[in-house]
């Protein structure tokens, strides 16, 4: 089997998205720049996170093409590959439908920078304007959205995260999520604080590199 380690990774991590609670049933995807850079290693469209192997992996080129794979990929191809083309630090993509996330994103709010851990995704997580799922339109509409971000919202939809490893993707899913419950429940109660530019600056330099992005995806 072609590119084990990429398509096990995953497998592995969809596990992980699903047993995290970021995704229902089939809903969401995940995919992974190949270590030759040349392909990327995406989930299968419409099967369980749970039950997804290695070999239900789908190996697609970066132009759009099936290098290997007996299932159709996901249905958000174009916009896993249009994140890829748009920005070379990208080197895996994670989708979900995360309840928060999902909640800001039909409200149309962009997460400010209202708890130090906005420092893991950029100064902000802003809202791309709705589009289809599946369209190019979606996947253009994406890219300009994030900017040099970790992360961005899909108005009446979910959430995008990128990072340099498919661990650190995972993680900006995990900590958008969490930042998405807060500024909710803080939007109810008043009007939340804002940390200052100056800071998330700061704040970036003291995270460093924590969410990890070695190639040991494991």
């Amino acid at each position: 089997m072609i590119y084990q380690f990429e398509r096990e990774a995953v497998a592995f991590y969809g596990r992980k998205m699903f047993e995290l609670g970021l995704i229902k049933g089939t809903g969401g995807n995940l995919s992974l720049l190949t270590g030759d850079g040349q392909n990327i290693a995406i989930t299968p469209s419409a099967v369980p996170y749970n039950e997804i192997e290695a070999g239900d992996v789908v190996i697609i080129s970066k132009k759009g093409a099936l290098i290997d794979g007996a299932r159709k990929a996901s249905t958000e191809l174009s916009l896993h590959l249009a994140l890829y083309e748009s920005r070379p630090d990208i080197k895996a993509v994670v989708h979900t439908h995360s309840l928060y996330c999902s909640i800001l994103a039909c409200l149309g709010w962009e997460i400010p920078p209202i708890h130090y851990y906005i420092a893991f995704c950029g100064d902000k997580v802003p809202v791309a304007p709705y589009a289809t799922f599946g369209t190019k339109e979606l996947a253009r509409k994406t890219v300009s959205t994030i900017g040099t971000n970790k992360a961005v919202l899909l108005a009446n939809h979910g959430m995008v995260a990128v990072g340099s490893s498919i661990k650190n993707a995972l993680m900006v899913a995990e900590v958008v999520e969490f930042l998405a419950e807060i500024y909710y429940k803080a939007r109810c109660a008043g009007n939340p604080m804002q940390l200052e530019l100056e800071e998330i600056e700061r704040l970036r330099k003291a995270f460093g590199d924590y969410c990890g992005g070695q190639r040991s995806e494991k």
